[in-house]
């Protein structure tokens, strides 16, 4: 029988378990995902302790606790101690960047798509390749990992990206994505935590979810992770890694100072963190920052993509991994079938070798400059952050907005942006904001169009709030 009586007890959650079937566990976080689906548990309500919660439900405390321990996994609730268990913010709210289909009639802002007309050298490109006297070695079984002449050429690109490596150190995946997912698989377990911004990529949180593994945001100063904060967690709670971009960061597009990158290095290395440094947007920054991989080598795991930068469809990433990490990362992406593309991954090495890359880079950039003094120009009312070579920009919402309901508005408008809500971790504090692609629409007067659309958008809601 229950200790207390909880008939005026005023609990923030009150399930009921009469005739359901064991195994309880599994059939109390059932009855918490029903109730966060019908509405009755919204983001951001906090769940009673698992205490009184076990006491009200007359049930063992381990039984509470094997049901919020899986929904934490499946990212529905967070849980933090000493503050209590909340409802995830973004349980209401699609995390997938890429619709299986595309709209045509939407102006597409939403994705972070690259300029697409650099292509046609890299078709030219392709064609010289075929016609070459070994063109049929592109088409046969490489290491799984890219040959050596792949590794050296990923070496010289790093080194735009202020990265030092050899090329022992290196390893071909196939896409960013592709490389996230075999870092989580091989070298985290479900129920490991991650500590993370308060927003992050999106498809960083679908793959933890997917693997069960907890992302845990870290209270941020100045626009990015606290050091503080992260070393009184550490102190505090079981940690195994960390999730950074510190260049232009994905959604709010902040670049890291370096006194916080050597900080986070630093206590990566007194508490054995793994660092996942995912540096996609490196290669367009030109802040020259040095990237957390120089500061902790040992302890970082440095993710470099080409897609962004020199051709989307060619999908090769670059894995700069630690000795001790190599082998079981290779035998992931080996065993999950991410092994890269051989003839992908020759075109990206002779691309790289000529002066290809630096001109495809160097248009993209001119291009990005381009489209963000348009979307400075038309949205120069507006709290719009992001510097001139970022490929997305974060619109901070005037007073009465959550980024849902704009994200909602502005795709009835016939615009796609998302909103802050999908990219929240836990139960953090959502900004009213959405991000915004600027290299999506496929030119400048699609660009135009979408802009003046959601400032068309913004100032009616100025002028009802002034009525």
């Amino acid at each position: 029988m229950p200790v207390n009586s909880f008939d005026n007890y005023p609990m923030t959650w009150k399930p009921n378990l009469s005739g359901k079937e064991p195994p309880l566990y599994k059939a109390l976080a059932k009855l918490l995902e029903e109730d966060i689906k019908k509405g009755t548990l919204k983001p951001g309500d906090m769940l009673p302790p698992q205490r009184e919660l076990a006491d009200y439900l007359d049930i063992n405390l381990s039984t509470v606790s094997r049901a919020f321990k899986l929904c934490e996994q499946r990212g529905m609730i967070s849980a933090t101690i000493g503050k209590g268990t909340y409802i995830s913010s973004d349980v209401h709210v699609n995390s997938r960047m890429l619709s299986p289909t595309k709209t045509s009639e939407l102006i597409e802002m939403g994705p972070t798509y690259p300029t697409y007309s650099q292509n046609e050298y890299v078709i030219k490109f392709i064609k010289k390749m075929l016609n070459q006297p070994n063109a049929s070695n592109f088409l046969q079984y490489v290491s799984p990992s890219g040959s050596l002449s792949q590794k050296l050429s990923a070496v010289k690109w790093l080194k735009k990206a202020n990265l030092n490596t050899t090329e022992e150190h290196v390893i071909l995946a196939y896409g960013g994505q592709n490389a996230l997912c075999a870092i989580l698989s091989s070298l985290f377990q479900a129920g490991d935590r991650i500590g993370t911004d308060p927003l992050i990529y999106s498809g960083m949180k679908t793959l933890a979810k997917m693997l069960g593994i907890q992302l845990v945001p870290i209270q941020q100063e100045d626009h990015e992770m606290s050091p503080l904060a992260l070393r009184n967690y550490c102190k505090n709670q079981e940690l195994k890694g960390i999730y950074l971009i510190p260049d232009y960061q994905n959604p709010t597009t902040h670049s890291m100072s370096f006194d916080t990158r050597k900080e986070i290095a630093n206590i990566a290395k007194e508490y054995n963190l793994i660092i996942i440094e995912d540096a996609i947007n490196s290669i367009l920054s030109e802040n020259n920052s040095v990237p957390v991989a120089m500061l902790a080598p040992e302890q970082t795991i440095y993710i470099s993509s080409t897609s962004k930068a020199l051709c989307a469809g060619l999908r090769i990433a670059f894995i700069v991994a630690p000795s001790s990490c190599q082998s079981t990362l290779e035998v992931a992406l080996y065993n999950i079938d991410l092994v890269i593309s051989p003839f992908n991954a020759e075109i990206i090495r002779a691309i790289i070798d000529s002066s290809m890359a630096d001109k495809i880079v160097k248009e993209r950039k001119e291009m990005a400059i381009t489209r963000n003094k348009l979307a400075d120009s038309i949205l120069n009312d507006y709290q719009l952050l992001g510097d001139k070579y970022c490929y997305f920009r974060w619109l901070l919402l005037p007073e009465g907005w959550t980024g849902k309901t704009f994200e909602a508005c502005a795709k009835n408008a016939g615009v796609q942006v998302y909103c802050a809500e999908r990219f929240a971790v836990g139960n953090s504090l959502v900004p009213a904001a959405v991000r915004i692609a600027i290299t999506a629409p496929k030119d400048l007067a699609e660009l135009e169009n979408g802009l003046y659309i959601l400032k068309s958008i913004l100032k009616q809601a100025d002028e009802f709030t002034m009525l």
